[in-house]
């Protein structure tokens, strides 16, 4: 696109440098920041251990299991990020349902689901909440108190659904060793829970003293491994925590969402993204940008179609209320979140998911993503959209 000159360097240029929250560079700065500190804390051990635990709350029950698994995930998607708990918890699951001789089918639809429903709660909680929150001004607060009814209200019926679905396989009486897990480096670890819990509570304040998100996350992020150094120094340890950390940072998307804002900079330039805006229109529109941009991120994955929804979007800034242009704005981050489940194409999660069944001989191909991706999605997504239609 550059080299055509369907994008104008000094434009592109102009749009990476400038102050609104729209740039990429500080929603890139943003995602990766936040998901450090998540990854800081897989390394430390603690998504195991509360795995662990849950696993210990069971009593012998798959029942129990169930729902604990599904409410543990739902709660660590809320303060750090779906892609960071999918993948810490999924390697868990194989583990412990071949040690146990179970289905790791039903745990394992649930831990994905219930990732990528309450990944809409806190506009940390996915890359696209960011960037599409970002877009259009949306602080940390102002979002929750849009989302959260919704996001609660999916969760449950995501739950109702996928309890019906496995109905079966969680009725065989539970039997297996339970593993002992310990947090070797509990310091770090209060460290690690500290650092994120204060970059929480000043993204939610942000706003109110004037403070942008990124800079709150990147300053997080980089205190993290300020105290984490003085801690290794003061005990002794070393901190291979915070190399593994960093290797482990999801850099590749930097040029992903780059290149794929290039891309939605020559369609916005060309007159595509108005077009796609004027098909979609005015009315009904939670039900209309919902369902379009569930289907389109299931085309293109739910990252490009977030950079491409937001010029879509901006027209109605411009002929609409701020009713209704919000109801677009948020119907698109439902779309984002909840098309994740549908294909494995939805979103990265998904891809790197199938690859870690794969890696861990756990049978669950393409069809069976789609049977149980559409059981689920389709009640959920109209249940968010017709919560999100009433409350907004």
């Amino acid at each position: 696109m550059l080299a055509s000159h369907r994008v104008d360097p000094g434009f592109l240029l102009r749009k990476m440098t400038e102050s609104t929250s729209v740039n990429p560079l500080k929603i890139l700065t943003l995602f990766i920041s936040m998901t450090v500190l998540s990854i800081f804390l897989d390394e430390v051990g603690f998504f195991r251990y509360l795995a662990n635990r849950a696993l210990c709350l069971s009593s012998h029950s798959q029942t129990r299991l169930f729902a604990i698994l599904y409410v543990t995930v739902s709660l660590l998607t809320v303060f750090t990020s779906n892609d960071i708990v999918v993948l810490t918890f999924t390697p868990f699951i194989c583990y412990f349902a071949k040690n146990a001789k179970i289905s790791p089918k039903p745990y394992l639809v649930a831990e994905f689901v219930a990732a990528n429903t309450m990944s809409m709660t806190f506009v940390i909680g996915n890359p696209t909440n960011i960037y599409i929150a970002s877009s259009y001004d949306v602080d940390f607060v102002g979002y929750a108190s849009v989302m959260v009814l919704p996001t609660l209200f999916g969760a449950a019926v995501a739950f109702l659904v996928l309890r019906l679905l496995f109905r079966r396989e969680l009725k065989t009486p539970l039997d297996a060793a339970k593993e002992e897990v310990k947090i070797e480096n509990k310091p770090f670890l209060v460290i690690g829970l500290a650092d994120l819990s204060v970059c929480t509570v000043v993204l939610a304040i942000g706003s109110y003293i004037g403070v942008d998100m990124w800079i709150a996350a990147l300053v997080s992020a980089l205190l993290l491994f300020v105290l984490i150094a003085i801690a290794a120094a003061v005990t002794g340890k070393r901190p291979k925590e915070l190399g593994t950390t960093l290797k482990r940072a999801p850099w590749q998307l930097i040029p992903f969402v780059l290149s794929m804002f290039v891309i939605i900079l020559a369609l916005q330039e060309n007159g595509v993204t108005e077009r796609i805006g004027a098909i979609l229109g005015e009315d009904r529109t939670v039900f209309r940008y919902g369902v379009a941009s569930f289907l389109s991120a299931n085309l293109i994955n739910n990252i490009p179609m977030s950079v491409l929804f937001c010029p879509v979007i901006r027209p109605l800034a411009g002929s609409a209320s701020d009713a209704v242009l919000m109801r677009a704005v948020y119907a698109t981050v439902v779309g984002s979140n909840l098309g994740a489940y549908l294909t494995p194409i939805g979103a990265l999660a998904g891809i790197m998911w199938m690859s870690l069944l794969k890696k861990h001989e756990v049978k669950f191909g393409y069809l069976d993503f789609i049977k149980y991706g559409a059981l689920v999605s389709v009640p959920t997504l109209l249940a968010v959209l017709s919560i999100l239609a009433l409350t907004i």
